[in-house]
């Protein structure tokens, strides 16, 4: 049995619909589907709905942008409390700062002679959670550029006419968010963000397992991640980081986490609960 713990939809930067992506889990022989949009979880009912309809396990789940020492890390939250009215306050505000950059950035274009509109990309997104990608496709498809990869690398990548830098909570306000609405705190593909520097002090504040397994990570980067997992005593969780076909083709199912580790996660996340529950009482 199977498992992939990172996915996007429709409802932040993929391409495909909740039900597209459960029924490709389900094409693929995959147990377990976590869907782990940014900054948001308003696709996890659906995804429940149609990963129970196919006879799948489902864990709910997001991705937080944060900070430590100058690193971007991102924080994959799994087993929160969809209810949590704290949690769901926090994605409001970054859902707001989302759609504030994607303003900013379209000023940069338009300062940069490219006419393009906020409502054009916004459009697009159809998502309370709109990023980069969503640019991108409005390039393209107004004929500025001719591809996403064209669009980046001409104005959307870092120190592009069009870059506008995120703006990250401090990587102990996201695991705090994430704990108190019941969640477990995973760092999302270490390598792509070479933050090993500061794993010891997200141990240390509460960091509770490590991707090691990622379609960008390389098999030495996993088993190097593993080694660091077991040492500081943190679960091991993987994914594709399917973004449906914004890179040129779906990555599901080119990843899969044996279901084992999903049991471990349950597990942390049933702890977690009941400590949380304690603390209430």
């Amino acid at each position: 049995m199977f498992a992939d713990l990172h996915l996007h939809t429709r409802f932040s930067d993929g391409t495909f619909t909740p039900e597209e992506v459960a029924t490709l889990g389900h094409s693929h022989g995959l147990r377990a589907l976590a869907l782990t949009d940014h900054d948001t979880v308003e696709g996890c009912p659906r995804m429940r709905a149609a990963c129970q309809a196919r006879g799948l396990e489902f864990i709910a789940g997001t991705e937080l942008t944060a900070e430590l020492q100058g690193h971007e890390i991102h924080v994959l939250a799994y087993e929160i409390d969809l209810q949590d009215p704290h949690f769901l306050a926090a994605m409001a505000r970054f859902q707001t700062v989302r759609q504030s950059r994607i303003h900013e950035m379209v000023a940069r274009l338009n300062h940069a002679g490219i006419p393009l509109t906020a409502e054009a990309v916004l459009a697009i997104a159809n998502c309370n959670s709109p990023g980069r990608p969503h640019v991108a496709r409005a390039l393209v498809e107004g004929r500025f550029c001719r591809s996403l990869e064209e669009a980046f690398e001409r104005f959307l990548k870092q120190n592009r006419p069009a870059w506008v830098p995120k703006c990250k909570m401090s990587a102990g306000e996201a695991l705090t968010l994430i704990h108190q609405a019941g969640g477990v705190a995973v760092l999302a593909h270490p390598g792509l963000n070479r933050c090993d520097d500061v794993i010891p002090e997200l141990v240390a504040a509460g960091l509770d397992g490590i991707e090691c397994f990622h379609t960008r990570h390389s098999n030495t980067a996993s088993r190097h991640y593993l080694e660091l997992a077991k040492a500081h005593g943190l679960l091991v969780t993987g994914g594709s980081d399917c973004h449906g076909m914004n890179k040129g083709k779906p990555l599901i199912g080119s990843l899969k986490l044996p279901y084992e580790y999903v049991r471990q996660l349950q597990a942390r996340a049933a702890d977690r609960r009941r400590a949380n529950l304690a603390i209430a009482i």
